[in-house]
């Protein structure tokens, strides 16, 4: 089987371009989002510190890719995202959300503006056709939709010394694309984006690339020392970063006020979807904020997991982890107002047991773990 034909779907399940790499280097493979996905190779602690260190190389390829063009396309976008996509120049990228009309978040995106009137929309794989169908909803007769998903694959080079790596292999000039931007090159005989994002609180590129030239690229990356890492440590790494998950950290029903998400939200560029709820709440303020916490103990805090203060409940768990950065667990969770002071500490109820949780801002969930995120 080669790479382009991995995409066909087995199973009731589809598989990416570099499934029959993963489960050659026995990775461990779990339904994802519709997708068969390596959730681990070695260990999740392995790999999370190999990309803490050095560098970890992540198969993202289930993540939608729709490229809109079209005179049109670029007001569709403006109305249906919260950043300002007239304001982003070619070349560069930013993160955005997809609000609805009651101010909740129907998904968070990465828009990169591929020209004037074309821009690539990054998607969330379990999300994919439902977005897709919400902007061809709301599209005018001059926007065109492909979806490249199938097409191309997307692998995530992370860590402190990812740029130097991909530098290395495909040119010093990739050293100068800065955050959130993103170059053009052709590897293996097809057109390759790099773009410096990710999604690790470490620098580095996620690489969109053709189906067929996937297996290349990501054995010239093995073989300069790139450590292969599953879906299980992308998530812990997100946790620790304070990331946001689909699903977890934000749904349709939460506001990106309370999510600490409004660095996205630019309520002066004009109208857009869910805009007035969305300023209606800021003006109130929310009634709850999402918040780290850092517990001193080995025990996960899982999602729903209440936080209380004396017998009250004021807060639940989003995500959790064990953090093998910080040598203890550590997660996310949306408290009550007045409860949501930094530094406050609550108490965990786990399995009947309570035990003390300390909250900390988002940024600061393990200290100094590398790039700064915008």
């Amino acid at each position: 089987m080669n790479e382009g034909e991995a995409n066909v779907a087995t199973g009731g399940l589809k598989r990416t371009a570099l499934a029959p790499i993963h489960i050659t280097l026995g990775a461990r493979m779990t339904p994802f989002a519709g997708w068969e996905m390596p959730v681990q190779y070695s260990s999740i602690l392995e790999e999370v510190m190999a990309v803490r260190r050095k560098t970890g190389i992540f198969d993202i390829s289930h993540m939608g890719r729709v490229v809109v063009q079209g005179a049109g396309a670029v007001a569709l976008l403006q109305s249906l995202t919260t950043n300002d996509v007239e304001a982003l120049l070619p070349g560069r990228a930013h993160y955005s959300l997809l609000p609805n009309e009651a101010g909740g978040i129907e998904d968070d995106i990465i828009v990169y503006r591929l020209g004037e009137n074309a821009c690539l929309v990054v998607l969330n794989a379990s999300n994919t056709e439902k977005d897709l169908r919400r902007m061809q909803a709301a599209a005018s007769a001059d926007v065109r939709f492909e979806d490249r998903t199938i097409e191309t694959a997307m692998v995530a080079v992370q860590g402190p010394e990812a740029p130097a790596l991909v530098a290395s292999l495909w040119g010093e000039d990739l050293l100068q694309v800065p955050r959130f931007g993103f170059a053009a090159k052709q590897i293996a005989g097809g057109e390759v984006l790099f773009c410096r994002t990710g999604y690790t609180g470490e620098d580095g590129f996620e690489l969109i690339i053709p189906a067929d030239s996937a297996g290349h690229v990501w054995g010239e990356l093995l073989d300069r020392g790139a450590v292969p890492c599953g879906l299980g440590a992308r998530d812990v790494l997100r946790i620790e970063a304070g990331y946001p998950l689909y699903g977890h950290e934000i749904d349709a029903s939460t506001s990106p006020v309370e999510a600490g998400l409004m660095w996205v939200v630019k309520l002066t560029k004009g109208p857009f979807v869910g805009r007035d709820k969305i300023a209606e709440i800021k003006n109130a303020g929310p009634r709850r904020r999402l918040m780290g916490i850092s517990v001193r103990h080995r025990i996960v805090p899982r999602q729903g997991y209440t936080l209380f203060v004396s017998e009250s409940p004021v807060g639940t768990v989003t995500s959790g982890a064990f953090s093998p950065t910080v040598g203890h667990s550590v997660g996310m969770a949306y408290v009550d107002r007045p409860y949501d002071r930094a530094g406050s500490v609550l108490e965990l109820e786990v399995r009947g047991q309570r035990i003390p949780a300390t909250l900390v801002p988002k940024k600061e969930i393990i200290p100094n773990r590398g790039a700064a995120v915008a």
